[in-house]
């Protein structure tokens, strides 16, 4: 039997505007049969249901390419890699998902997850075992001694229970490639950037050009896309060179980077509401333990602003993404951040932004031909939202907004349920920000303004 949603406007994903009312009619297989003028819609037969969102905002489920689920809301890295058992880190990222799916985000890619967190998560929704957003699940980041999650000492090493799968050679991230396309990935992430600089700042990639085309060559050979981290513009040159499909970050990116990715028909995932809310978030008796983290930060956000307005001029495409997982970013709290800055910062009207994060991004998902955009042939993933994105795009981000959210035509109400975090991720102990020399003690007065010399 068919469904009838009547809306009052209706964007589909791939225009240029909203339209005034409309329907959409979805069968039991959760595929949409029909999108248009409400005049032109099949009449609606006896025993079929119809859903009045005639005051509602109706759109395509919006995406997130860049969502955590192995996570937990890290505060450190060691929150990440060693302090829960991999069992108790998928059952966290089910619950977690599902906070996602509460927020109007129908469809997420888990870019680099330890074990096979990520998948275990997308396989017992796709079986019916939960409800929960649409999965497109990596595995362990592939780094190098220079990459991206290598981030304990040499002595230590990379922990099997972390995101980073540690490669010694370009045949052992090819087979590493290959265990994990055997495992079911939909797509592999490389840690094409890290820590290690040159001399004048600049980010050195974490391998070279041709271990970095290798990589991409065997992923893509074996039908499975490519994510990178690529915040510098070596490895954003690199990754898009060697064709990759999504590049997160590239906030140095130039000329030759951008002509490589018009070459190649690499998109770029900006990521940049993890590092606005870092700038926006981090308190003052947090910035000792930054380190001078958050001045880092804004320079770099503004150095980022500028790229990306040039790459979104030369049409770059841009997909929408948040780094959730981490305490700065929460599941279910921040995700729509990223519309707004695409329109505030980077120069994009609320439609494109909205497109960016539905038609765009569906792009890069796994079976993203039917998602993304609410067409005839697609599946039914929508959500219906009091107000409009377009006249106010930061009321995406009023959870209390999303009024409906529909997956394959199915209608989630995900209740709303507290946690612990001193029993679900804080499990790294922190007991101090500050060193507390005699000069500090004093100078923060904490013996009652008496210096050391009145006290003999």
């Amino acid at each position: 039997m068919a469904t009838h949603v009547r809306c009052g406007s209706l964007f589909t994903g791939d225009q240029a505007a909203p339209s005034t009312g409309g329907t959409l009619v979805y069968g039991d297989n959760g595929l949409l049969s029909y999108v248009g003028p409400t005049a032109g819609a099949p009449p609606v037969a006896v025993g079929e249901t119809v859903l009045n969102y005639d005051s509602l905002f109706v759109m395509p489920g919006l995406i997130d390419v860049h969502v955590h689920l192995a996570y937990g809301n890290a505060k450190t890295e060691e929150d990440i890699d060693l302090y829960q058992p991999m069992e108790f880190r998928a059952l966290r990222g089910m619950f977690f998902a599902q906070k996602v799916v509460a927020a109007g985000y129908t469809s997420i890619c888990a870019p680099g997850d330890a074990g096979q967190i990520s998948l275990s998560v997308r396989d017992a929704i796709v079986a019916g075992l939960f409800d929960g957003p649409r999965v497109t699940a990596a595995g362990r980041y592939i780094t190098s001694r220079q990459g991206l999650t290598d981030w304990y000492p040499s002595w230590i090493g990379a922990p099997d229970t972390s995101i980073g799968r540690l490669v010694a050679s370009k045949d052992e991230a090819i087979e590493e490639i290959r265990v994990q396309v055997k495992n079911g990935v939909d797509c592999i992430k490389i840690a094409m950037d890290g820590f290690q600089t040159r001399p004048d700042g600049e980010l050195i990639a974490a391998f070279n050009q041709d271990e970095t085309t290798a990589m991409v060559t065997e992923a893509q050979r074996l039908g499975r896309k490519v994510v990178v981290h690529a915040r510098g513009r070596e490895a954003t040159l690199y990754s898009a060179r060697a064709g990759v499909d999504l590049i997160f970050h590239a906030y140095y990116l130039d000329d030759e980077c951008l002509d490589a990715m018009v070459k190649s028909g690499s998109a770029i995932g900006p990521t940049m509401t993890f590092p606005r809310n870092i700038i926006d978030f981090t308190q003052s008796y947090e910035r000792a333990a930054t380190k001078g983290r958050i001045e880092n930060t804004s320079r770099e956000y503004e150095i980022a602003c500028a790229n990306l307005q040039r790459a979104r001029k030369a049409g770059i495409p841009m997909m929408t993404g948040t780094d959730t997982g981490f305490a700065v970013t929460p599941y279910g709290e921040w995700h729509a951040r990223e519309l707004e800055i695409f329109v505030r910062d980077l120069g994009f009207t609320p439609a494109e932004a909205l497109r960016c994060a539905t038609e765009v991004a569906s792009r890069f998902l796994a079976r993203g031909d039917k998602l993304g955009v609410l067409a005839p042939g697609r599946q039914a993933d929508f959500i219906a939202v009091e107000g409009s994105p377009i006249d106010n795009i930061a009321l995406l981000q009023d959870k209390k907004r999303i009024r409906h959210v529909h997956i394959g035509g199915k209608r989630l109400q995900i209740p709303e349920r507290g946690y612990d975090p001193n029993l679900v991720t804080d499990k790294s102990w922190i007991n101090w920000s500050d060193l507390y020399t005699q000069e500090r003690v004093q100078e923060l007065g904490l013996l009652g303004g008496k210096n050391l010399a009145a006290a003999e």
